[in-house]
């Protein structure tokens, strides 16, 4: 592993955090670009971090997200549960029944166009049935095809998207994908709905020894220096004799959980299980929650009260750091409007929408533990975020930020003002007038020309970032001006966040390519990348989120919701949850922001 930077093991947990996720890894399977000139140096972020290189049965070498993802029956689509790298047709066509044979052919989903469009773009399957795949980035495996000219991809519409495999660009390992066939996507019936069926699910061996076989694949992988590729349910191990320098152990797992369905409980029984048997590295969850919900579904809106109450709970008691994701305005069940950003058009009750957002944001708040250099580890930024209890955070990001060409950083940070320069990202409301406890922020996507005051020797400074002489330490003193008390940790990088197709179109058309704010539209030109502001914070509006739902908990009555309770959940549970959701937001209060009961 170059550059000390450790591997992280990522888990996806529920059909919207398939959504953010197919973003997240598109996102950086757009990154995966091989420089221009050999002699040009690496990213500044470390790809190896979240993917893994390995070989199929034909010596292809392949570079896969080290992920295990477990969704429902029916939400794959036209993909493949075993995925489409490693698959053998003359193994395939190896039947050792010679009698007769009836076959049973389930009906297909029909491919997406962008997806069908994707597969002829970046590989060929040859006549041995081995599918070639573009190449892995920094030199690693084949040269790229370069016989036939790659058609311009289709950009798949709303309206094609129907889950998140629709629009997914990067192939996956065939130990990444576990389905929950005891659950359906669709349909009203056998739905997986209460945090105790998702709870369950990990109680039961089946399910339970398909988790810990991929996690012991991944991290064994990790920690002992083997390449075990699957072929299916086979697997083939094959060892590489390489430096120990370049190897590291896993530094931590990061869990992407839906906190408004049943996998609350799976990821909560998730955590706990990474707790038991990874101590001592890192575990950072993200519960994401869709857009803002309706009024007229009470029964849904009930279940996903207490869905994320007992998720951020359970979460919280078996993480290093727990924060809430969401567009929308609240945790509880009064309805807020969503969140909206100034060169921002979305629709709130589109996942394909949301999970964009979201994505970016979770692509610059988890920079500092995937730097090539001088990475700060999952449990150091826990530690720094996490002290006093206080083991849930918010996110804030300003997508995109607003960078006009004739400006620098330090102007830009001048016009913001007092005011928070970000929009929140965790359902807490406002952060006006709370406290901010300690916070790691990132800003990415500046050319290195606009981090300091480019103003003629002698002119009158117009603020005290205008004297600093590098773009870290303008970002620095700025966050000191606005939280002066704070525990603050900041990073600044030149790489933006990637915004290619099949990333929703939802800029402000006064954005450049680059993202950068124009006087006037540019002529015939889409946003490839944007820069970003994004922020972790352990915050006092988390004493206010977490005390009004434990208020609106407190205020059902439980024998309207007997099926939420008949999942597995007992009264003394919901008792004990209620207790520790007060807890949970006391240790958020400050001086000026006291819990009401």
């Amino acid at each position: 592993m170059a550059g000390g930077a450790r591997e992280v093991l990522t888990l996806q947990l529920g059909h919207f955090a398939g959504f953010v996720g197919a973003h997240w890894w598109n996102q950086q399977d757009a990154a995966l670009c091989r420089p221009n000139d050999a002699k040009e140096p690496p990213g500044e972020l470390c790809p190896d971090v979240l993917y893994r290189t390995g070989r199929t049965l034909h010596g292809q070498e392949t570079y896969t997200p080290r992920l295990i993802l477990m969704d429902l029956k029916g939400s794959l689509s036209s993909l493949k549960q075993e995925g489409g790298l490693y698959r053998d047709k003359q193994l395939d066509a190896a039947i050792a029944w010679q009698g007769k044979l009836t076959t049973h052919k389930e009906e297909l989903y029909p491919k997406n166009p962008y997806l069908q469009d994707l597969l002829s773009a970046e590989g060929v399957l040859s006549s041995d049935g081995t599918w070639r795949v573009k190449s892995i980035p920094n030199g690693k495996g084949p040269p790229p095809f370069t016989n036939a000219r790659a058609p311009k991809p289709v950009m798949p519409t709303e309206g094609s998207i129907r889950v998140w495999s629709d629009f997914l660009r990067v192939h996956l390992h065939p130990r990444s994908i576990c389905m929950i066939h005891k659950y359906n996507h669709d349909g009203e019936a056998g739905r997986l709905e209460a945090f105790g069926q998702g709870e369950s699910i990990l109680k039961e061996p089946k399910y339970l020894e398909e988790l810990e076989d991929r996690l012991h694949f991944y991290v064994e992988e990790c920690d002992y220096l083997q390449v075990a590729e699957g072929h299916g349910g086979h697997c083939i191990e094959t060892s590489l004799i390489l430096p120990l320098s370049l190897f590291t152990s896993l530094q931590g797992f990061q869990i992407l959980c839906d906190l408004h369905d049943g996998f609350s409980g799976l990821g909560a029984k998730a955590a706990e299980l990474l707790q038991d048997e990874y101590s001592g590295r890192g575990i950072i969850t993200w519960g994401l929650l869709p857009g803002p919900y309706r009024l007229g579904e009470l029964q849904k809106n009930i279940y996903r009260l207490l869905n994320t109450a007992f998720g951020l709970v359970h979460l919280s008691a078996h993480s290093s750091l727990v924060c809430p994701l969401s567009l929308g305005g609240s945790l509880g069940l009064r309805p807020e409007p969503p969140v909206s950003f100034p060169l921002l058009q979305y629709d709130a009750a589109l996942p394909v929408h949301c999970g964009a957002i979201l994505a970016t944001a979770l692509d610059t708040v988890t920079v500092p533990y995937r730097l090539r250099s001088s990475p700060v580890s999952m449990v150091h930024l826990a530690d720094m975020l996490n002290f006093s209890g206080r083991k849930v955070v918010t996110a804030g990001a300003t997508i995109p930020f607003p960078l006009v060409p004739s400006q620098s950083l330090p102007d830009t940070l001048m016009q913001l003002g007092q005011a928070t320069p970000w929009t929140p990202l965790s359902a807490c409301g406002d952060p006006s007038g709370t406290c901010c406890f300690a916070q790691s922020v990132v800003l990415r996507g500046l050319d290195r020309a606009r981090h300091t005051s480019q103003l003629t020797p002698g002119t009158p400074l117009p603020s005290p970032l205008h004297a600093c002489t590098t773009g870290e330490e303008v970002l620095a003193q700025y966050l000191q001006q606005q939280q002066p008390r704070v525990r603050s940790s900041s990073h600044l990088l030149l790489t933006p966040c990637k915004a290619v197709p099949p990333y929703p179109y939802l800029f402000s058309s006064r954005l450049s390519q680059h993202g950068l704010l124009l006087d006037a539209p540019p002529a015939g030109t889409a946003v490839e990348s944007i820069p970003v502001l994004g922020a972790l914070c352990s915050s006092s509006s988390l004493n206010r989120a977490l005390g009004d739902l434990a208020k609106d908990l407190s205020k059902l009555d439980l024998r309207r919701w007997a099926s939420f309770m008949d999942a597995g959940v007992e009264q003394d549970d919901l008792e004990e949850t209620l207790q520790d959701l007060r807890d949970l937001a006391q240790c958020y209060e400050s001086g000026n922001d006291r819990l009401v009961d």
